[in-house]
């Protein structure tokens, strides 16, 4: 294809390209252009649309700045013509229309990722985890009005929160995937259930993060399922930034809080913002890197901003901590406090050791109000230079890859059915852990060793999702999955490499699902297959032919009142439940031939997975112990399963 590369002395748009005086030009049909540099200048949607008529050919102009920085702009054939045309009187170019070669206009591997955070945020339910999540997103620009999580008629929903329960509760009950750009980076955010019922979906979800972002409830302190949660991400090896929410309410006292952390997680804390009061006292933070203190003004961040005025730094101050003036703003009594706590701070260390950060073993704490915006942004600009990019990951066999090599390499973490309520649809959502994803490319499937056109994938934002051409490590991708993928599966090009499965944990409650209407056999079919096939439940079936109906198994009763919610709303279908007395479940490893070889199993009750693998539904852990101690021949026994996947 014709390509045309233009210098420019000047930032680079359709305009200054119509009025440059290039040295060198190449036109390109956009078909063939695989991807546009980061720095790309773009015409307004709006305007490319009304300069381009539907179904008319569009073109892509690659233009090199006097420093060699490509950007690339869309044009019309009349636009790419001018442009062509002024080639033509350039003399010290005679091959002015030339082909460049395909790495010329691919975006570098290795910038790519370095500019790719992918981080979960984690809490215990009414943290205002998710609240926080819509500020995020409206610092980055990606929404223009942040929701809050209120159970509630008429109030803005929240991004992350699409499902009709989710809105109606007020609470998160499934793992969603927002991507966003901000300041140069391409943020991939993993909002997890708080709820303690759907902690093994925030297990998958964390995953395939690379940061976690533990939220604490400034007044309450550490609460059981933060604590939980925190456990998953150190068995992750992933780095933990702490942020301390809420502060706009009587809360504990700051060092309480990271006493807290320290003593029960035994991570060491350092905070690189400070609370200003706290409740009806609390003015702000002070940013310690740079010793200055962003005041925020309630009132004035409650009016209506003015034309031109920022939204996101409305009603924001900020003054240097040995500004004169402080103290007059704060008042005396909490400058004196500041002062006593700075001193003490710096006494205990000063600087923040980064690598420490990245290998888990130092958490830096952050303070503000997510409802309120204060320490958002700053806490969002801090993350960027603390975090880490993506990162490598082990495959089975002893191998390991890396997020620059350049075969794709991805997995699924998450699978969801019916996002739009307009169609039928499944999604499998792929976390990219090597190479470089394109639109149409053939993987292999680990686990069914099939090759699998990807050629409809999605960038997500929470329910709404857009067509994706290109991809990088970090970036979580939408495919349309028709059956073709489940839980765990490995996605590769070139050799075969096998990431380790995600296992399934052992559920405590049973019960059969039974189809209230006959006459609706297939819709019932239908929504078994697609919704429990997302993992939202564990399912299992009896061993005796005549039982058909599945057995669903569960951390708690929510999921059970979100599958029944979910198959009367998406495929209107009434159902009930039959429980089942049964409290722990262990898989047997030695498989079918172990269950054989023991014979009659007494105090239990023997049924199959998903995947056919035999698991023992027992009432009690006595009686696992009495099992394992009077029939030997059983085998090993555990409380976690792992897929085909692995093999």
């Amino acid at each position: 294809s014709n390509v045309v590369a233009l210098r420019a002395h000047r930032p680079i748009t359709m305009t200054s390209l119509l009025g440059a005086s290039p040295t060198s030009v190449v036109l390109t049909p956009r078909a063939s252009v695989r991807a546009s540099a980061p720095s790309a200048a773009r015409l307004p949607r709006a305007e490319t649309a009304s300069r381009r008529p539907p179904g008319r050919q569009s073109f892509r102009l690659r233009a090199v700045d006097a420093d060699d920085e490509v950007a690339v702009v869309e044009a019309s054939p009349e636009e790419a013509a001018e442009v062509a045309e002024a080639m033509s009187s350039v003399d010290d170019v005679p091959d002015a229309i030339k082909t460049v070669p395909k790495a010329a206009v691919e975006r570098d591997l290795g910038k790519e990722v370095e500019s790719r955070r992918t981080f979960a945020i984690i809490s215990h339910p009414d943290a205002g985890k998710t609240t926080l999540t819509e500020k995020l997103l409206y610092y980055g620009g990606a929404i223009q009005e942040a929701g809050a999580v209120r159970a509630r008629r008429g109030a803005k929903s929240a991004t992350s929160d699409w499902m009709e329960m989710e809105k109606q509760r007020g609470i998160s009950i499934s793992s969603t995937a927002l991507s966003f750009a901000y300041k140069n980076f391409t943020l991939n955010l993993l909002d997890t259930p708080g709820h303690a019922d759907f902690s093994e979906d925030t297990y998958r979800t964390v995953s395939a993060a690379d940061n976690a972002v533990m939220l604490i409830d400034s007044a309450k302190g550490l609460e059981p399922q933060t604590r939980k949660l925190f456990e998953v991400c150190r068995l992750n090896g992933l780095p933990i930034f702490t942020f301390c929410n809420k502060m706009d309410r009587p809360a504990l006292e700051p060092l309480e809080l990271l006493d807290q952390i320290e003593s029960e997680f035994n991570l060491p804390t350092y905070a690189v913002n400070w609370p200003i009061g706290s409740g009806d006292t609390f003015k702000g933070v002070y940013h310690r890197p740079r010793r200055e203190v962003h005041l925020f003004n309630a009132e004035a961040k409650d009016g209506k901003a003015k034309k031109g005025e920022d939204k996101s730094t409305k009603g924001l101050e900020v003054i240097s901590v040995d500004d004169a003036k402080l103290e007059s703003v704060i008042g005396a009594e909490l400058h004196a406090r500041l002062m006593e706590d700075i001193e003490l701070l710096d006494e205990l260390g000063g600087e923040l050791d980064l690598q420490a950060v990245h290998d888990g073993e130092l958490t830096p704490v952050f303070f503000g109000s997510g409802m309120n915006n204060f320490g958002v942004q700053l806490f969002l600009d801090s993350f960027l230079g603390y975090s880490v990019r993506p990162r490598g990951r082990d495959l089975l066999g002893g191998d390991r890859v890396e997020p620059t090599d350049e075969g794709f390499t991805g997995f699924v973490f998450k699978l969801q059915a019916n996002m739009d309520p307009r169609h039928r649809d499944k999604v499998a959502f792929v976390r990219v852990v090597s190479g470089r994803f394109e639109r149409g490319m053939r993987v292999t499937n680990a686990r069914t060793k099939k090759s699998v056109a990807l050629s409809r994938p999605s960038q997500m934002f929470g329910q709404d999702k857009t067509v994706l051409d290109e991809g990088f490590a970090g970036d979580v991708i939408g495919l349309n999955n028709p059956g073709s993928f489940a839980i765990g599966d490995t996605l590769y090009m070139g050799p075969r490499k096998v990431l380790p499965p995600i296992p399934t944990f052992s559920p405590e409650l049973f019960a059969y699902l039974r189809n209230s209407d006959t006459g609706k056999y297939k819709q019932f079919q239908k929504g078994v297959q697609e919704l429990l096939g997302e993992g939202a439940v564990q399912v299992m079936y009896s061993r005796d032919a005549v039982k058909q109906d599945p057995i669903l198994a569960a951390v708690g009763q929510l999921q059970f009142e979100v599958v029944q919610a979910r198959m009367l709303a998406e495929y209107g279908v009434e159902t009930t439940l039959e429980p089942l007395p049964f409290a722990v479940a262990r898989w047997v490893v030695g498989g079918w031939d172990a269950v054989d070889a023991a014979g009659r199993i007494f105090n239990a009750q023997c049924v199959k997975d998903i995947w056919g693998q035999p698991v023992l539904l027992f009432k009690n852990q006595w009686n696992v112990d009495q099992i394992v101690a009077d029939t030997p021949e059983i085998g090993e026994l555990s409380p976690f399963s792992i897929p085909p996947a692995a093999e």
